[in-house]
């Protein structure tokens, strides 16, 4: 397993946890909004970091930091995953794992074996909508196959999408209040826009924050973010 970055330390990104984020390059997604661009396209050319030193930091933070969040990129697309989340559970910390729900598979086992403690799954748009956000053709019933994982195992989880006008509105949030019915917790995340896979979005329209709190109240168990 390899990484293309490591934050040594997110006191926002697990919840009340204190954790480090080690993201993953390359993703089967083409999101427009997307703010990691550079593990998206171009990736290979990052330096590599080994997995080695992730757990020798890790190792060295034992008492200090309460988990590792795996993001990326998709993680799911790298198959030894699973392997170095085992090797971090063993050494005692929480794992977030981050990931746009393509390998329901990957999902399965990793709660299967306990190796996940919190999963965050992209819901970047209805089910008609997905490909013009994501830019790639999707395999719906993929998508839906890992909501329902996540949903019927005993995991802690979110579901979240960026909100932009042009790709989510009143109408989306209805129907996906309907897809993900009985969800424990749906999170409305507000753009970053310092860097874009699409540049033309840094000047895109966004919603206000009373727009946003409108929106969150046609949606089960939404908080924004």
């Amino acid at each position: 397993m390899k990484f293309k970055g490591l934050q040594k330390l997110s006191v926002i990104d697990y919840s009340e946890n204190l954790c480090a984020i080690g993201f993953t390059g390359g993703c089967n997604f083409r999101c427009h909004y997307c703010h990691n661009p550079e593990l998206v396209i171009g990736w290979e050319k990052l330096p590599d970091i080994a997995e080695a030193e992730v757990i020798d930091f890790m190792q060295k933070r034992k008492g200090l930091l309460d988990g590792l969040s795996i993001t990326g990129g998709e993680p799911t697309l790298h198959q030894s995953l699973s392997q170095f989340m085992s090797k971090i559970k063993k050494l005692g910390f929480l794992i977030k794992l981050d990931t746009n729900g393509t390998n329901s598979e990957m999902l399965s086992y990793v709660i299967e074996k306990r190796l996940v403690d919190y999963i965050a799954m992209d819901i970047k748009a209805t089910p008609e909508k997905y490909e013009e956000v994501v830019g790639v053709k999707v395999n719906i019933s993929e998508i839906e196959k890992s909501i329902e994982v996540i949903m019927r195992n005993k995991i802690d989880y979110e579901f979240r999408t960026t909100v932009f006008p042009q790709f989510f509105g009143e109408k989306d949030a209805e129907q996906i209040s309907k897809w993900l019915k009985g969800a424990n917790r749906y999170v409305l995340q507000k753009p970053r826009v310092i860097k874009t896979l699409n540049g033309k979005l840094k000047k895109a329209k966004l919603y206000t924050d009373s727009e946003l709190k409108e929106l969150a109240q046609l949606l089960p168990n939404c908080m924004i973010r």
